[in-house]
Parts: C-alpha cells; structure tokens; sequence
C-alpha cells in the first residue's frame, strides 16, 4: 500500500518568503514546487506579515502538506533582523497551527548540513545539492526558494529521528513547550 505525504518547507523572511514542496511516496522525495513570496515592495511591516500568513494559508488550503518544516531564525549581528525574522516566522507558524499541522523548526546549520553534508555550506552549493538531488531543470535567480525546499528536504531525511528539533503539533502543544513566551 502507498503512502504519501507533502511536506512544505519554509523559509521565513520579510523581504523574501522563500517555500517548496515535495511529496514522500514510499519512502522516495518527488519535486512539487518551489517559489517565492517577495515583499520588497511593502515597506509597512504590518502589511508584510499579513501576507506572510495569508500566502501560507494559501498554500495549506492548495498544497494540503501533512507537515510543515520552518527554518529557526539564527543569532546574526543585527538583532532588528532577528527580531523580523523570528516574527515573519512567527507568523508563517501561525498559520500552519491555525490548520492544525504538526510544525518542525531546523536550525539553518542542521538544514545545510543534512542536504550538503557542512553546516557551513553556502546557498549555492545547498542549491546545487537540491537541483541534482531532486533533478530539477533549473534554479531561481534567488536563493530563498530553494532555502525553503531545503528545509522540507531536511524534514524528509529527518523523520523517524528521536531529536529533530523543535515540533508543535497545536496551540496547546506549542504553549506546553514553550511557557516562558506566554504571559
């Protein structure tokens, strides 16, 4: 008997949203998708999340993923671009709990590392990993599409794991894990 599952990958962002998709039949990877949000041209923040979790709905009620796979914003030197970045994933979050889909985050190095073998791969060579893996003709101008597949790849070869980072089944789930957020 087949079984089939979608994962959709993200990865958050409020200039781009990158997302892909693939589809698990018998324990093999298939290429559904992969694209962009692009948000550059908003400049109020407000605006942007809403179509981050409008754009995620979306692709729930399209797509129909059985699980969802989100990069985990990392430490950089600016914490305003934390900040953003843990709120448009925040958001994209939401929208997946909203639907009643189990969520994994993955920090940036475990996705590199589980698609390229080096945490420290670069975008390209994480892209290039992807294109032959998953056989695909061509890779988009940017990056954050296929940062987005990543993820769902990362999912994929994560499953079945006892560790696989955070995961968030629900509301109540996610407010369990994580009781010092709440007030």
């Amino acid at each position: 008997m087949a079984t089939e599952k979608i994962i959709l990958g993200i990865d958050p962002g409020t200039t781009i949203m990158g997302f892909g998709i693939i589809k698990v039949m018998n324990k093999q990877m298939h290429f559904v998708q992969m694209n962009e949000l692009m948000l550059k041209k908003y400049s109020d923040p407000y605006t942007k999340l809403k179509l981050i979790f409008e754009r995620t709905i979306q692709l729930i009620d399209t797509f129909h993923p059985d699980e969802i796979a989100i990069e985990a914003p990392f430490y950089g030197k600016n914490v305003q671009s934390m900040l953003k970045l843990g709120r448009a994933q925040g958001v994209a979050m939401a929208a997946g709990l909203s639907r009643q889909i189990p969520i994994t985050e993955y920090m940036p190095k475990k996705i590199k590392m589980a698609i390229t073998g080096n945490g420290n791969a670069t975008k390209e060579q994480v892209a290039k990993m992807l294109q032959s893996m998953l056989q695909l003709d061509a890779l988009p101008n940017n990056l954050d599409s296929t940062d987005g597949l990543a993820a769902a790849v990362c999912h994929f070869y994560n499953q079945g794991r006892v560790e696989v980072g955070k995961h968030y089944t629900g509301w109540d789930a996610f407010v369990k894990q994580n009781p010092k957020k709440i007030k």
